[in-house]
């Protein structure tokens, strides 16, 4: 059960506090009006005892109302019932009074309470309308505080899969880089396969070439030691005319000293290569 309000809670305790104070209201004023009545019946009374003593010590006076007379000092008990009378009549005149101004303060105090009340209703209002706003704007920082959870949930995801991807990625960038290196070391043994080749071409060229020119040098040693011995000048279309009957530059092949089978060709100043 919930609590009640303040202006319930405020209600409760005035509510309680004037049962307090009327419980015994009736009783009060039961011996407010019990103490005036003794009050009068006890000026009546002496009134009368004043009135009987007067007549005591006038017995000439009679206590019989005769028509006709009007003057309340020929019956004593008359004039102290009179004066009774009027003095009821003050007393309940001036509780009247005492009741018309009660009514009046009451009155005042009924206008000040309703004025109270109306204060507290308006209070009251501005405040279950604050209570009323306080409570949508907690319902819509609930949803915005669901939608945040939510979004945050989304971004965990986003975040964990952009971290399956990242990973994935560098997996695959660890094979690469594999891959990179053993496509460097294949390069670089291919490169070096390359350059073992050539080298060794250039080996076998330098060979050819030192072979070449060892052969040239000993046909023309040959040459030379041929046209010492026969002592024949060259003819004069600028061929030489070997011992077999053919010309220089059309020889074949030849035959060295030692029995090395020389490589002529029709042009002597031609390459290895032709």
């Amino acid at each position: 059960m919930a609590e009640p309000s303040w202006q319930e809670l405020l209600r409760l305790r005035l509510s309680e506090r004037n049962a307090k104070q009327n419980a015994f209201a009736s009783i009060i004023e039961q011996y407010r009006r019990l103490a005036q009545q003794t009050k009068l019946l006890k000026e009546r009374n002496a009134s009368l005892l004043k009135a009987v003593g007067s007549v005591r010590a006038n017995p000439s006076s009679s206590t019989v109302h005769v028509p006709g007379t009007t003057s309340s000092e020929d019956n004593p008990v008359r004039a102290a019932y009179m004066a009774s009378l009027e003095s009821q009549i003050s007393s309940l005149r001036d509780e009247l009074a005492t009741v018309y101004k009660t009514q009046g303060q009451n009155a005042q105090r009924l206008l000040a309470m309703n004025e109270t009340l109306r204060e507290k209703e308006e209070a009251s209002r501005i405040e279950t309308e604050n209570l009323r706003k306080a409570r949508e704007e907690v319902a819509h920082l609930r949803r915005k505080v669901d939608q945040h959870a939510e979004l945050m949930v989304e971004k965990d995801r986003t975040a964990q899969v952009l971290h399956d991807e990242i990973n994935t990625l560098q997996l695959e960038l660890g094979q690469i880089d594999e891959r990179n290196q053993t496509l460097t070391k294949d390069n670089a043994k291919l490169l070096q396969r390359w350059l073992d080749d050539k080298q060794a071409q250039a080996n076998k060229m330098n060979e050819a070439n030192d072979f070449y020119e060892d052969m040239r040098s000993r046909h023309q040693a040959v040459l030379n030691w041929r046209d010492g011995g026969d002592g024949k000048p060259a003819s004069g279309n600028g061929t030489s005319v070997l011992g077999n009957g053919v010309k220089e530059g059309e020889a074949v092949g030849e035959t060295s000293t030692d029995g090395t089978k020389l490589l002529g060709e029709t042009g002597l100043d031609q390459t290895p290569n032709g």
